[in-house]
């Protein structure tokens, strides 16, 4: 599956929050996002819109090898 283009960092947001993710900090344009775990995990997310291509994989990319999903799995939530 293609990743969507033009997604905004709210939608990803959003997506994460679904997976169990929240907003613990934001620091100028980046927005940090913790999951409790087990194991702990976080990650930072810039508040672009939209966001580039690479940057999105990125984080998908992260996000899936923590929570043993698929970058496609994640996908479809956004």
């Amino acid at each position: 599956m293609k990743l969507p283009r033009d997604v905004s960092s709210d939608r990803v947001i959003g997506a994460m929050k679904q997976l169990g993710y929240s907003v613990v900090r934001q620091k100028g344009s980046h927005i940090r996002l913790m999951h409790p775990g087990p194991p702990a995990h976080f990650v930072t997310v810039p508040d672009h819109n939209p966001l580039r291509m690479g940057t999105l994989h990125s984080v998908l990319a992260e996000v899936a090898q923590q929570r043993s999903l698929s970058i496609d799995d994640i996908a479809q939530i956004l």
